[in-house]
C-alpha cells in the first residue's frame, strides 16, 4: 500500500530545516506533498507562486516529492489528494504544544488522517523562515541556513521592496 503524507506549511522561504525534514520523510512514503499554503495570516515576502517555484527547484533531487500550493483548509486539501499523514516538523520543545493542539484539531476535522512529527536535525533546530528573513533584510550573511539558490532570491526579493 503506498501512503501519501503532506508536509503543509508556508515556507517563506524554504530552508535547510525543511530540506532535512524532507529528505528523511520522503523515503517513508510513496508520495509526499509539499503543500505551500497561498492564503495566510503571515505576512510573506514571496507570493505563494514564488514558495511553490523556489521548494520546486530545492526538492527537485526527491522524485516522490510533489510542490502544490493549496487555499483554504489544509484538511480540505489533504483529502482531496489522498493523504492519510499530516507531516509536522519540530525543532523544539517549544513547537510541540501548538503542534499538538493543530494536530488536535486537523484530528476533529479529518478522523481518517494521523499526524505524525518529525524532529529536525539537531544542527537546524534554530532555523525559522522569519528569522532567516529578519536575518536578511538587515544584510546578514544567510548562507548556512538556505539552499544557495533561495538566498540569491531572497537578497534580490528584499532589495526590491525596499
Amino acid at each position: 500500500m503506498s501512503i501519501t503524507a503532506i508536509y503543509p506549511g508556508t515556507f517563506d522561504p524554504i530552508t535547510l530545516g525543511h530540506v532535512d525534514i524532507v529528505s528523511r520523510a520522503a523515503p517513508m512514503f510513496g508520495e509526499l506533498i509539499l503543500a505551500v499554503a497561498g492564503s495566510t495570516s503571515k505576512n510573506t515576502v514571496f507570493s505563494a507562486d514564488e514558495r511553490v517555484e523556489l521548494a520546486t527547484n530545492v526538492l527537485s533531487r526527491f522524485p516522490n516529492v510533489r510542490i502544490m500550493k493549496f487555499e483554504g483548509l489544509m484538511v480540505d486539501f489533504a483529502k482531496k489528494n489522498g493523504a492519510s499523514i499530516i507531516l509536522r516538523g519540530l525543532r523544539a520543545v517549544s513547537d510541540f504544544e501548538y503542534e499538538f493542539q493543530l494536530a488536535g484539531m486537523n484530528r476533529k476535522l479529518m478522523p481518517e488522517a494521523d499526524t505524525v512529527f518529525l524532529p529536525t536535525s539537531e544542527k537546524f533546530t534554530y532555523i525559522s523562515s522569519s528569522l532567516v528573513r529578519e536575518i536578511a533584510k538587515y544584510g546578514g550573511d544567510i548562507g548556512e541556513f538556505v539552499p544557495p539558490g533561495v538566498k540569491e532570491v531572497l537578497i534580490k526579493k528584499l532589495a526590491a521592496q525596499s
